[in-house]
């Protein structure tokens, strides 16, 4: 059975590819030190800046990870949890690894005091919609905006 825990220094090995693959997807490339980065600063303060999970086949095989972030919600008067990151590598989608990670992130939210769970995916990304629906999350109508304050930022 597959299985998730929380990504730790050990596990960064067989991390980056997975979120390498997550940046392929999307079409980006920040360096495999920057994202490690993100993933040590996870790992040193996941009270305060958010976790990582990783799922691993029977085998032991890394084959899926999400990154949940902490913030606060105004409009509730609450802590959320916003899963930035859910990726499973093609030869195991369809398997319920997706449903095993996002309950992971909702277990991690329980556990962390926030009151949801928010993540946003492409338009066009039918298939993650479907699984989001499947779990019975709810899409909200907003638009996001961003304004870069960086000039490393994408």
């Amino acid at each position: 059975m597959t299985e998730t825990s929380r990504v730790a220094t050990a596990d960064l090995a067989n991390l980056l590819p997975l979120v390498r693959g997550y940046c392929d997807f999307y079409e980006v490339a920040p360096s495999d030190d920057a994202l490690l980065a993100v993933s040590r600063a996870l790992i040193a303060d996941p009270d305060r800046e958010g976790v990582q999970l990783i799922a691993r086949s029977e085998g032991g095989d890394a084959v899926g990870f999400a990154t949940v972030y902490w913030t606060w919600d105004t409009l509730i008067a609450a802590r959320v949890g916003v899963m930035h990151d859910l990726f499973v590598v093609p030869a195991a989608r369809g398997t319920g690894i997706a449903d095993l990670l996002i309950d992971a992130c909702v277990q991690e939210c329980r556990r962390h005091g926030a009151a949801k769970l928010g993540w946003q995916t492409a338009p066009d990304n039918l298939r993650a919609r479907r699984v989001y629906e499947r779990v019975g999350a709810t899409k909200d109508e907003w638009v996001d905006y961003w304004l870069r304050v960086s000039p490393t930022a994408s």
